[in-house]
């Protein structure tokens, strides 16, 4: 295929090729073109490629019903173009009837930037979420860089609702695209140093929207042969054991290592033959590991991990990446070089015709043996329990089976970091979708409800963010377990540079507490008690009680456990 024609003469004019060319990939040939200022990049950028019949329609009603009736014939997605304020507005019709009728418009609205809107600024409206419920999906894109992180996001964001104007079923997608002076292709210079970064290879893994699976036989066969690895990210699904059992036979036939993060059911259930790697954080703070273990090929299955150093490390290896997951909308907030599909393992499974050579997984597996050994290894600090400890205390002792839900912030990070593969059918819960603490303790106690008991671990400012919770203790019928780790105060802030900064550090972010728990349960009814050693707390979770809700109070540095950690990674790190 011949290089991008992308024209670098400026900003807008890069940003709006990079659209273009992603459009054309995505199999878009024809676009619906009405003048204005405001579109200009997008309509000179559509003109100018040479695959793309870019049409102009004077009246915006009747373009958007024009590009009704070729976009009813079948061949794919076609694309509207309009300028900023009422112009957008006329498609509304058009647009509903696409939106029952089933048929797959991409509308692309040109508009103002934020600081122009809002201000009595000529032809400017409010053109968010302009046609409301009558699009699959709607878009706003940022204002125009030209930096290679956001032309990737704007890349892959035009990619997603191409997609959307199909799946899961056919209809409008709107995205809404500001932009500053100067609209028209002015040379200033601002865009030239990226020729090189927006050639073939920025675009090669882009592939015409299809229904769900359609054409994927193609991409198998290209990866099988290719160095590669699955990322099991957290899942939670209805037979974590299938599903465990269906990724470990896809792994086997790939002859590719798992990196199964904490919260997925590659952790917690058994996957004999396969490599599952738990310490991949560590391994990939080591430099040379990280380098000497980079795949071509990334099958990432459910969200991404929690682990910034692999999610970076991925973002940097340049590797296609499948994305399987049950959603339809992006997933990919690492803007890479991926195709997103929705489809079970087993279906993936069914296109590997013959088990693969694992040198490479053999790798990792030395690397993860190293570590892991390192780890343990290290002589803890004196006094206190150390945090990262108490989440292989859990995973050793706990009963099989047993429900885990892990709150966000540092606890779900400590059990990625920590917590081993255990194949004891353990069955874990957590709010990751917006990442936040709100609730933790109410959606456990949801968790623990005429359940087998439970068991939420916990820090103490998301405990304290969800004191209400309490209220419903004696509503459960079931039985809950919360290991408050309680290090007074948000100890993940203490990993992240504002840490550095004192004052305002300890009083904004880590915004210490001294709440003293033991009343705080027994005003509520609840039975607390206090966990001063690793062995304690053994005895305290081997058997978990049938009703009821208690808490298990460790106590904890802050301080010292953050920078113990900092010690620990590096030392493990350093040992491969």
């Amino acid at each position: 295929m011949s290089r991008p024609d992308i024209d670098l003469r400026n900003t807008n004019t890069l940003w709006a090729g990079v659209i273009v060319e992603t459009l054309w990939r995505c199999g878009v040939r024809q676009a619906v073109v009405s003048p204005g200022s405001r579109s200009t990049p997008l309509t000179m950028a559509l003109a100018n490629h040479s695959g793309m019949e870019a049409i102009p329609v004077l009246d915006e009603r009747s373009a958007a019903f024009f590009a009704l009736g070729l976009a009813r014939k079948g061949n794919g997605p076609v694309v509207l173009v309009c300028t900023s304020g009422t112009a957008g507005a006329n498609y509304y019709p058009a647009v509903i009837e696409a939106q029952e009728s089933g048929v797959p418009l991409l509308v692309l609205t040109a508009d103002r930037p934020p600081e122009m809107r809002a201000c009595a600024s000529g032809q400017t409206i409010d053109q968010h979420k302009l046609y409301g419920a009558h699009v699959n999906r709607d878009f706003e894109l940022a204002v125009p860089e030209a930096k290679l992180a956001l032309l990737s996001y704007v890349r892959q964001t035009i990619a997603q609702a191409c997609r959307s104007t199909l799946q899961p079923q056919a209809g409008p997608v709107h995205v809404n695209v500001p932009f500053r002076d100067p609209l028209v292709p002015i040379d200033d210079g601002s865009a030239a140093a990226m020729a090189p970064a927006v050639g073939e290879s920025f675009f090669s893994h882009l592939e015409p929207a299809a229904p769900m699976i359609a054409g994927q036989t193609k991409l198998w066969q290209r990866a099988i042969s290719a160095r590669g690895l699955i990322v099991a990210g957290p899942d939670q699904v209805a037979d974590p054991a299938g599903y465990a059992a269906k990724v470990t036979r896809l792994a086997k036939q790939l002859g590719w290592p798992i990196l199964a993060d904490g919260l997925s059911p590659l952790r917690h259930f058994p996957s004999t033959g396969a490599t599952v790697i738990t310490a991949y954080d560590t391994i990939l703070r080591n430099a040379a590991a990280a380098r000497d273990l980079m795949p071509r090929y990334v099958l990432c299955l459910g969200d991404w991990p929690t682990s910034k150093v692999l999610r970076g490390w991925i973002e940097s290896s340049g590797a296609e990446i499948v994305l399987v997951s049950r959603r339809h909308d992006n997933r990919d907030a690492l803007h890479g070089r991926t195709r997103q599909i929705c489809a079970p393992v087993e279906v993936l499974t069914a296109l590997v015709r013959k088990p693969q050579p694992g040198t490479y997984a053999a790798t990792w597996s030395r690397a993860e043996s190293t570590v892991r050994a390192a780890m343990l290894a290290a002589s803890r600090p004196r006094g206190a329990v150390f945090e990262g400890d108490v989440v292989p205390t859990l995973a050793g002792v706990l009963p099989q089976g047993t429900s885990v839900f892990v709150a966000s912030s540092m606890p779900v990070r400590d059990v990625e970091y920590f917590w081993p593969a255990t194949g004891r059918g353990y069955h874990f819960y957590f709010n990751r979708g917006a990442n936040g603490i709100d609730g933790t303790l109410s959606t456990a106690l949801g968790v623990a409800h005429q359940g087998q008991p439970a068991v939420l671990l916990t820090g103490d400012l998301a405990f304290l963010h969800d004191t209400n919770g309490l209220l419903l203790a004696g509503k459960l019928r079931g039985s809950l377990t919360v290991v408050l780790i309680n290090n007074h105060g948000g100890g993940i802030f203490e990993h992240l540079p504002v840490a550095g900064y004192n004052p305002p550090f300890e009083d904004y972010f880590a915004t210490p507490q001294s709440v003293d728990f033991a009343k705080l349960c027994n005003a509520h009814g609840v039975a607390h008690r206090f966990v001063r050693t690793l062995g304690e707390l053994k005895k305290a979770v081997a058997k978990l009680p049938v009703t009821g809700v208690r808490v298990l109070e460790v106590r904890t540095d802050r301080k010292h456990d953050a920078a113990f950690r900092k010690r620990l990674f590096a030392a493990a790190a350093a040992a491969l």
